[in-house]
């Protein structure tokens, strides 16, 4: 059986055409609502919208939940307890992470002996977890919190967000970043309250 080639053709440039013209009535018979913004001010100042801080959550206990260590076991961070902790949120690709970690590292030397630090990592898969931290001097416990339960129990939606917890499991502070010296002054309060 032999397919006229001009007739496929001819039928194909109908359909295209016919779908065109549709599209153009449908495009022409749209409402115009106008511009979405008119700056009717030249020396008028556009400001960026406000990002909602991480939610409050001092005062609150440690939410229980499973993370992921770097051979894929669940770790409770009811494990956690026991001693004052400094809980790091984090992600390679957050440049306010990569800036304040290099200022963990330093702090977690000289006071590793007093609290227990912990990293969360909210993005990468473990071997750029680890290598990200690595780069920049971490040696405290690493964990992932794949599925966000943590993240999304603290309702933590900026990043960094560091949280710092009693022995006990209470949340005390919720902080964003931190250098070596506010993150001193922080372990400092968080050890008052131990004593």
């Amino acid at each position: 059986m032999r397919i006229a080639r001009p007739r496929l053709l001819a039928a194909s440039l109908a359909v295209a055409v016919v779908i065109i013209a549709a599209f153009a009535i449908v495009a022409a018979n749209r409402e115009d609502d106008g511009p979405d913004a008119l700056l009717t001010d030249p020396g008028a100042v556009i400001t960026q919208p406000t990002i909602a801080p991480n939610a409050d959550v001092e005062g609150d206990p440690l939410p229980i939940v499973d993370l992921g260590d770097r051979d894929g076991n669940s770790v409770s961070t009811a494990s956690f307890l026991g001693r004052p902790l400094v809980i790091n949120f984090w992600f390679s690709t957050c440049a306010p992470c990569a800036k304040e970690l290099p200022d963990f590292a330093t702090v977690h030397g000289e006071r590793g002996d007093d609290v227990r630090f912990i990293g969360v990592n909210t993005n990468d898969s473990v071997e750029a977890m680890e290598r990200f931290a690595g780069e920049r001097g971490v040696q405290y416990e690493l964990y992932l919190d794949d599925f966000a339960e943590l993240t999304d129990a603290i309702r933590a939606i900026n990043f960094p967000v560091t949280i710092f917890v009693t022995s006990e499991g209470r949340i005390v502070e919720q902080t964003g970043v931190l250098d070596v010296d506010e993150l001193r002054a922080e372990i400092d309060q968080l050890l008052e309250l131990e004593a």
